[in-house]
């Protein structure tokens, strides 16, 4: 997937991350089907069943929203995933030939969810591709009524988010490194690629931590309104997620365990 018009750096980044996911989930899993060879079409989905995922092994696919072009579907991509994403409908056309593989929509999450690796990366796949079509959206709005939403910038020693303010928005760290404080103790590290914020989202209380960024950072943004839309169309992200949020609970509780046990001494 890439966005029409020029890209900013951080865009690039990220979808070039992206692009190597779909071959990660899909390693070990055999496709349902013989490759699916099409020339040029107006709709995609007037040649394919809408019950399936695919794989687009050649060719490039444009992706209109509301008839407007926004994006491209590139070779490497994985179709199918926009449920709970947004709710404009899409419209996939193509003027080459196409080659798709096609994959069991529930064989494919039954696979990601055995492996909790799998998880991360679908999840970061899903929100990732969420955070780019909504900076795809915003732009085609008047300024004025763009939703707080695609990308941001921290320096150093910035804020990302803060202990006790309301939740509005879940984000992921694609460049960068930021830390998680609690009362101003130092409770652990966000990685780059790694989603934060949701725990509030889901429990819709306050910032339960202030995490500020270390160097210098980009985060992308997904609105809260849309992420629960997709925690609620994808039932398994939201478990994987919630797995993942569990981990670092625990890392969190060891981390205050051991500075309650340094301060005792």
């Amino acid at each position: 997937m890439y966005l029409i018009g020029d890209q900013p750096p951080y865009a690039e980044k990220l979808i070039a991350s992206l692009q190597r996911i779909p071959e990660l989930l899909l390693e070990g899993l055999e496709p349902c089907g013989e490759p699916i060879e099409l020339g040029a079409v107006d709709n995609l989905y007037d040649h394919v069943s809408g019950a399936q995922l695919y794989l687009l092994k050649s060719g490039l696919l444009h992706a209109l929203i509301d008839g407007k072009p926004l994006f491209y579907i590139q070779e490497g991509d994985l179709i199918g995933l926009r449920q709970g994403l947004n709710a404009a409908p899409c419209t996939y056309l193509s003027e080459e030939s196409l080659t798709l593989i096609p994959y069991d929509r529930e064989a494919l999450f039954r696979h990601i969810h055995t492996d909790s690796r799998r998880q991360e990366q679908f999840t970061q796949y899903v929100l990732g591709q969420a955070a780019l079509m909504s900076d795809a959206l915003a732009h085609t709005k008047q300024p004025e009524v763009r939703p707080v939403t695609g990308f941001q910038h921290f320096a150093p020693g910035a804020e990302l988010i803060r202990q006790g303010d309301e939740a509005d928005h879940v984000f992921i760290i694609t460049e960068g490194h930021a830390e998680a404080f609690v009362q101003g103790i130092k409770v652990g590290d966000v990685q780059k690629d790694e989603i934060f914020g949701a725990m509030a989202l889901f429990t819709r209380e306050k910032r339960s931590a202030t995490v500020i960024a270390s160097v210098p950072t980009t985060v992308m943004m997904i609105p809260k309104e849309q992420f629960l839309a997709l925690m609620q169309s994808n039932p398994r992200i939201a478990h994987s997620l919630i797995e993942s949020m569990a981990r670092r609970i625990d890392l969190m509780n060891k981390e205050l365990t051991h500075y309650k046990q340094q301060a005792q001494k």
